[in-house]
């Protein structure tokens, strides 16, 4: 029976598409916290510029 239940891989899919998706969000979230910072940086820059004018 133990052999059996080592044997058995039924569930395997799930549990490695579920750690695909968990590696593929925190791929989004850690991309969208660099746009974020890229874009606010963006943003402080021009406004110096402008204010500078």
């Amino acid at each position: 029976m133990f052999k059996a239940f080592l044997r058995d891989e039924s569930g395997a899919s799930a549990a490695e598409y579920a750690l695909i998706l968990a590696v593929v969000g925190v791929g989004i979230v850690v991309a969208a916290g660099a746009l974020g910072t890229a874009i606010g940086g963006a943003m402080d820059q021009a406004t110096t510029d402008i204010n500078s004018v």
